[in-house]
């Protein structure tokens, strides 16, 4: 049984959480704590939902209002759903790098395309890059002070 089963009756919820099942039965209206539903309608909480009942009722006795502790809640689902993404991209680059041993640089080549180089290997450059500045559009650092190379004698 995973964490996202539901599989709890809102007694035994209720029960597990140490709270009233009418409690339980408010913060599903609310949306605070909401529990998988079965085909006839019953509430069905899995063990996470009984965690978030147990913190619920935690941060409720330290002085916390309801909507904070909503907004906790979410921000809590949404890292949990970005933790797996990222588990997910990382290992979807692990692969693509497994399967691609030894490809990690790029150059462009001649037509400007781009072109896919061993590692280690160099390019052989076959012109020089020129840096084009046209006259009057100097640039000047903070002091008035002209910067470029091109204008200097």
């Amino acid at each position: 049984m995973d964490a996202d089963s539901p599989v709890f009756a809102i007694a035994v919820a209720a029960e597990l959480a140490g709270m009233h099942p009418q409690t339980l039965r408010q913060y599903d209206r609310i949306g605070l704590v909401v529990p998988g539903r079965t085909r006839g309608g019953s509430r069905r909480y899995s063990m996470r939902d009984i965690e978030q009942l147990r913190e619920v009722a935690q941060l409720s006795s330290e002085g916390m209002s309801l909507p904070a502790i909503a907004r906790l809640l979410d921000l809590e689902d949404e890292v949990r759903m970005l933790r797996r993404r990222v588990s997910e991209l990382e290992g979807a680059l692990r692969a693509e790098r497994e399967s691609r041993p030894g490809v990690r640089v790029f150059a462009a080549g001649a037509t400007g395309q781009v072109v896919t180089l061993p590692s280690g290997r160099r390019i052989r450059r076959s012109t020089e890059v020129v840096l084009w500045h046209p006259r009057g559009a100097v640039a000047r650092d903070d002091a008035g002070e002209d910067d470029s190379p091109l204008e200097r004698d």
